[in-house]
């Protein structure tokens, strides 16, 4: 006689906490809009318009005239004004000011929505006991990023009036990664446990966040502004100035840089579209497959568009965007086939 005794749904595939997981969303949504914000800081010269760091008094922008003035006299004694910004007026600085102060103050209201739920749910006891570890972590990540965005900001104020480039690819790779755990938390919250990406799907996942810290060192060195061509770096592929820097070529020669990230890029989509043919085959995955081979498509074309165009703002900041929206594309892809092997 058949049993009427129903089996039970695996655990890997219940929900485990929707509020948790809504709340990790809208934070993974949040730190994407900082790096786009960040990108812009950048692309507008406006990350080294506040010398001075008040995490808890700078929340506040300069109410009156006299503190407009007292913060210009300060930026007035930085390199980059004496070198740079030398015929800047208090108007121009003002421009400046309004995006590093704008990147600074949403790295403070992050804090504070992230924090607060935390607090929030875990005096509620609604966080699962498998996920407080890693929200730990994020709250600690969190608070390093603030200390080690102020370090990046401090190399443009000695001597050099840039930020290194070292140090804004190690601010960029601290975001993806909160990022890209806030993301995966934020399924697992949702959808349940999933098994850790492997073999290909492994190195997509890699070969995607290099291309991302590749355009980090391309931007630290206004790497973009030269080669404006495509596929061509002047009359070869490779430009004539590879190899001129010897060990520290990759990172402290601009053509190189740039070089390395067209054709890492390259791979990157290969490797994508690889995952999602993987991916169709998933009843799971198939839907966010899709979604990601349409992001990597797009990204590899507004790319090119970038380059082609010398990196204006608007075109950098949507290269920037999609680049996050892809990492995050291809993690909840990872996460489905995950699920599925799980």
């Amino acid at each position: 006689m058949p049993s009427t005794h129903k089996a039970e749904p695996s655990s890997s595939t219940l929900p485990i906490s929707m509020p948790v997981a809504i709340w990790l969303g809208i934070m993974a949504v949040l730190v994407a809009m900082m790096v786009v914000i960040g990108g812009v800081t950048r692309l507008t010269g406006s990350g080294l318009s506040m010398v001075e760091w008040r995490p808890l008094m700078g929340l506040l922008p300069p109410l009156s005239e006299p503190e407009w003035s007292r913060v210009f006299g300060l930026y007035q004694s930085s390199p980059e004004f004496r070198e740079i910004n030398i015929d800047m007026d208090l108007s121009g600085f003002k421009t400046i000011f309004f995006w590093e102060y704008v990147h600074r103050v949403w790295g403070r209201l992050l804090g504070l929505a992230f924090g607060l739920p935390l607090l929030f749910f875990w005096v509620r006891g609604m966080i699962p006991a498998g996920l407080k570890p890693v929200l730990l972590a994020l709250l600690f990540l969190g608070g390093m990023q603030g200390v080690i965005g102020w370090w990046m900001v401090t190399s443009g104020l000695v001597d050099n009036p840039a930020v290194s480039q070292y140090r804004l690819a190690t601010h960029l790779s601290v975001a993806l990664f909160i990022y890209g755990l806030l993301v995966w938390t934020s399924l697992t919250a949702s959808a349940g446990k999933a098994l850790h990406p492997r073999g290909h799907g492994l190195a997509t996942l890699i070969l995607v966040a290099i291309t991302i810290l590749a355009g980090a060192f391309v931007a630290g060195m206004d790497a973009g502004l030269l080669y404006n061509e495509y596929p061509l770096m002047g009359e070869t592929l490779v430009p004539v100035e590879y190899g001129e820097k010897g060990l520290a070529d990759a990172f402290e020669n601009p053509a190189s840089a740039q070089f390395h990230h067209r054709w890492i890029a390259v791979l990157a989509v290969l490797a994508v579209c690889g995952l999602w043919m993987r991916a169709r085959k998933s009843a799971q995955a198939a839907m966010r497959g899709h979604l990601m081979a349409g992001l990597v498509a797009c990204q590899f074309a507004l790319g090119i568009t970038t380059l082609l165009l010398g990196v204006p703002v608007w075109a950098g900041a949507l290269h920037q965007l999609g680049a996050v929206l892809l990492l995050g594309a291809v993690l909840a892809t990872l996460h489905a086939l995950g699920r599925a092997r799980a």
